[in-house]
């Protein structure tokens, strides 16, 4: 009696284990499936949908002229898309005039649209921005924006587009 006590236990305890090794499983899958929203194109291709200027900031990690992007002084109210791959990046409400030559953001519009890794090019340490879905460069995130973050987010028009608010366009 005591060993089929023992061995039900064994038995439940597998079956148990069986589920959460696979609800774990497809907690991954899941996980992963977004990964599967990447965006990858050859360079051939993104020089087929990029303008030369988005090509060289997007995908050659440049920067535009300080105080010429095509946003640096809109005040529009809407969104702002990765130029690349159409993934909200940031929203006017977090827009501000950080008087360093690009469009400046408090915060993107979803803390998992904008990843960000050291960049320590041209002798200097920043942290670079990019697109996570594209891998697109955006500019580099500072810490010396408004509250409530702190952050600056200098980002090239170039690596935009922007979506005016439904309201607006009526």
């Amino acid at each position: 009696m005591k060993n089929k006590l023992i061995l039900g236990c064994f038995i439940t305890a597998l079956t148990i284990g069986f589920f959460v090794v696979a609800a774990a499983k497809d907690k991954k899958d899941k996980k992963g499936s977004v990964m599967s929203d990447k965006v990858v194109k050859t360079d051939a291709e993104w020089k087929k949908i990029l303008n030369p200027e988005q090509y060289e900031v997007l995908r050659e990690k440049g920067t535009e002229r300080p105080f010429t992007g095509k946003y640096y002084k809109s005040k529009e109210k809407g969104k702002y898309v990765c130029a690349a791959c159409g993934l909200e990046l940031f929203l006017s409400d977090g827009k501000f005039d950080s008087g360093c030559g690009w469009p400046s953001f408090s915060q993107p519009a979803d803390p998992k649209h904008v990843a960000s890794r050291e960049d320590n090019s041209f002798g200097m340490h920043r942290v670079e921005v990019y697109c996570p879905r594209c891998g697109g460069h955006l500019g580099h995130v500072f810490e010396d924006g408004p509250a409530p973050t702190g952050l600056r987010y200098c980002i090239n028009s170039a690596s935009l587009k922007f979506i005016p608010d439904e309201a607006k366009k009526k």
